[in-house]
Order: structure tokens, then sequence, then C-alpha cells
């Protein structure tokens, strides 16, 4: 069997570069040991936003007397919030493999070893082909003294398949996957303690992004401990290097992701095996880059950490600069709508230089959709002058950008 392309892992990167191969007639052998969507869609982005959502729909629940509503909830079945997580996940896994299949991309569904530059070798056959392409993704990372054991020291992996909702957690690490997990958790009124061994919450954050969920979290009791690690487990009782003693029904390791290596030459790595940036809209820009020669500017690669408030952020941090460059921050407080939606906590922070905008961080509801206009705006080299001619409608969000820049 004889293929120009032979894909191996089926998640972002891989399924949309064989898609976009097929489609300029290439012909393209995918193979995937598990199910089609990678990370992303089986045991991150999706699952856990499908958890988030429900999340704050309990929340909103049972703080309704605000909204002049008086409810009492009877009953609250953690399963059928994990039933509607791992329905959402099918559904999107179903459309996806038919547009795979639509495409003309043939998928072996298999487990893929490398045996030269121009064969692999996938259920006792062999498929000879041109080019390899390595998608292999990703594994949560493992650290010493927190050995996974799917019981008390779980991965992001394991967590996913709870299907009850413990009285207390503590999440070591507070990147995205600890900030949102710690949110799902307290929402649903689980006592959550964050550890993070860094200064400050999400250390690769703006510095005033950091210091700002921070105080979002005292608001909402979720006790976090800064520069700070795991000094010793006996039994469940899990001491940190500060003294404190912790009694948590389990211990979610958050401390990110490893790339899963495959050891060879002569191949096209793409998405998290490259160990670059984890994110599945990076890897897909990927994907365009090789088989599209499409620009992919590393600096306009947009983070979002998703919960209420969102977080989002793009190019330069307040860290970053020097006095040649104009720092500007916005309360969302300023913006009618977050009154009208109970969503006044956050900023928007842009950052210019000579006209143009450099960076952005935003804390506030819908963050992530404010933030693309700020990558469209810096990779198409928009200037600060001309983003205010735009018309924005109001009430919105967006309308945010605006009113920052006009302070300016």
């Amino acid at each position: 069997m004889d293929f120009e392309y032979g894909i191996i892992g089926g998640g972002p990167a891989g399924y949309t570069s064989g898609m976009m191969l097929a489609k300029q007639g290439h012909s393209v052998v995918l193979f995937e040991k598990n199910e089609l969507g990678g990370t992303c869609l089986n045991k991150g982005c999706i699952p856990t936003k499908s958890l988030i959502h429900s999340s704050e729909v309990y929340n909103g629940l049972i703080n309704s007397a605000n909204i002049g509503v008086d409810l009492t909830i009877n009953n609250f079945d953690f399963a059928k919030v994990a039933e509607k997580r791992d329905n959402t996940v099918s559904k999107i896994r179903k459309s996806l493999e038919l547009a795979v299949k639509n495409s003309g991309v043939n998928v072996i569904y298999a487990e893929a070893d490398i045996k030269d530059k121009n064969t692999i070798v996938a259920d006792g056959n062999e498929y000879k082909v041109n080019n390899i392409i390595v998608a292999t993704g990703s594994k949560p990372r493992e650290v010493k003294g927190l050995e996974f054991d799917g019981k008390f020291i779980l991965s992001s992996d394991d967590v996913l398949k709870l299907d009850t909702l413990p009285k207390t957690v503590l999440i070591i690490g507070s990147g995205a996957i600890g900030i949102e997990w710690a949110r799902i958790f307290s929402n649903f009124g689980v006592e959550v303690t964050v550890v993070e061994m860094a200064e400050h919450l999400i250390p690769n954050a703006d510095i005033e992004v950091s210091k700002r969920i921070e105080r979002i979290f005292k608001q909402k009791k979720i006790k976090f401990y800064t520069g700070n690690c795991i000094e010793k487990i006996e039994e469940k009782a899990v001491t940190l290097k500060s003294g404190e003693t912790i009694l948590p029904d389990f211990i979610l390791s958050a401390v990110g992701r490893v790339p899963i290596n495959v050891d060879i030459n002569d191949v096209k790595k793409l998405g998290d095996a490259c160990g670059e940036i984890q994110l599945a809209h990076y890897a897909i820009q990927q994907a365009k880059e090789y088989v599209l020669g499409s620009k992919c500017d590393r600096n306009l690669i947009p983070a979002v950490i998703y919960g209420e408030p969102e977080i989002a952020w793009v190019g330069l941090r307040e860290q970053d600069c020097d006095e040649t460059y104009t720092k500007i921050t916005m309360p969302i407080s300023a913006l009618g709508k977050s009154w009208c939606d109970d969503s006044t906590e956050g900023f928007i922070k842009i950052v210019t230089k000579d006209d143009k905008i450099v960076g952005a961080h935003i804390v506030s509801k819908e963050a992530s959709a404010i933030i693309q206009q700020i990558v469209i705006a810096m990779q198409n080299d928009i200037s600060v002058n001309d983003l205010k001619e735009i018309c924005y409608a109001h009430p919105t969000y967006s309308e945010g950008i605006f009113e920052t820049l006009m302070r300016i």
C-alpha cells in the first residue's frame, strides 16, 4: 500500500494536515491508535469546557437569589454532568470522523511504528510513504514524588474519568489546566487548594493578570500557596515546604504535558510532539504552515484560560517591556455590558509602541473573543489610530478595545 503522506496521530495537527493534503490531491494515510481528535477533543479542551459550563450553571443556580429567584436544590447528580461531558465529546468526534472520511484521508485505527523514513508498520501491515508526519501529541508530565496512581495522585487524564465529586482537592500547578480545574471544582462546592512553585499564579501570564486572578481566588475562597511545593506525603496527609498540612481526597498534578517522542530522523513533527507551544490552535497553524506555506508568527499565538472571568493574552507582557512602551489598563467595570451581566471583575490592558499594539492582556467575560480582534490587528499591522476609527457596537465587551485605546 503506497501513499504520498503517512501521518501518525489524529489530533489537530494530524487531521488538519491530512485533510489539507488530501484536498490538494495527495494520497494520505493517517494512523490513530485511539480516537480522532487528540488530547484537545478527548482529554483536554472540549471535555473541560463542558465541565466549566456545567459548573457555572450550577453555581448560578445556587446563587439565583441575586436575581430574585429563590431556588432550593434537593438533588445534584454529578454523574449526569459527566454524561453530558462525554456526550459532547462523542458528538464532536463523530462530526470530525465524517469530515476526515469525506476529505479522502484513509484512517487506520491502529498503533503505528516507523520502520524507516519511507515505511510505517501498523496492525501487521507495511505502508510505503514518500513523507512521514509525526503528530503523536503529548502526555501529562509526571514528576518525582507525584507519580500517578489513578487513585490519590491523578493526572489531567485521570481526573476526566471522575463520575463523583471529591469534597477536597489539592491541585499542583497553576497553568491553564490547574486554574480551570480549580474553577470547576470550586463552582461545584469542592474545597480547593492550589500549590504553585512560582511566586505568582499563572507564571507565564502578565504580572497584573496573575495578581488579579489571585485576588479573584481569594474572593471565591479558593486557597492557594505560591513559592511553595510538596515536602512530603504520609498516608493522605500532604505537608508543604512552608509547613502547612493539607488533607485532600486526592491530588491533581497539573504541571504541564510532555511530548510523546518518536526518535527518528527525516520526519516532520507537528503539534505537541514538537515540544513548542502546546495549544490546539498552534498545532493547526503549524499544519497550515507545513501544507500551505502560510506564515506562523509564534508571537501572535493567543492564549486563553476559561472560566469566569476568562483570561486571554497575546504578545508582550508588562514585565517584558521597558520605558519605551506605552501601557494602559481599563477596568471592565467601565463597560455597561459588564454591569448588565454581573461580570464587572477584570480589565483590558494594551501595550503599544510606535502607534502599534504589541501586546494585550484581558481578564473579562468573553476575553477569548476580544483577544482575537487584537490578534487580527497585530497580524495585519493596523495602527492604534486606525483602530480608533472603527465603530464598535454598544453595549458590548468588544468596545472595551476602543475605550482602552482612547486612553492612550
